[in-house]
Order: structure tokens, then sequence, then C-alpha cells
């Protein structure tokens, strides 16, 4: 059986500290600008403020999945 390499447990939590303040940022971001943009396209219904968030949450999801793939590159 291989024997797994002990992994640092603080940089591992300092990681997901990061990746956690980025995608809150982001998120926290895009609903205001879509808040802004909805207010100065006069939408009454909260068009922007969805659909901007929904469109940062796919762009991360596929930096994620890119970024931890497996597979390399040539």
């Amino acid at each position: 059986m291989p024997k797994r390499k002990p992994t640092n447990s603080s940089s591992d939590i300092a990681k997901y500290a990061g990746l956690t303040t980025q995608i809150l940022v982001s998120l926290g971001i895009a609903v205001f600008i879509g808040y802004k943009a909805d207010a100065w396209l006069h939408i009454r219904f909260p068009l922007l403020v969805w659909l901007l968030p929904l469109i940062v949450i796919s762009l991360i999801f596929y930096k994620l999945v890119k970024d931890t793939s497996n597979r390399k590159d040539s």
C-alpha cells in the first residue's frame, strides 16, 4: 500500500480561505454592478442582479474544474 504524504493543514486552510474570499468578493461585486445596471437601465425586474452573479458562479466553477483537472497540457 503506497504511503501518503502528510498534508500541511495550515496551507490548505489558507488556500481555501483565499478561494472563499475571492468567491464572496466576486459575487458581491456582481450583485452591486447588476443592481446599478438595473437602476440605470430602468428595469423593474432585477434581471441583472440575478444574471451577473450566475455568470460569475459559472466562470468560477469552470476555472476550478480547469485548474484541478489531472490532464497535462503538452
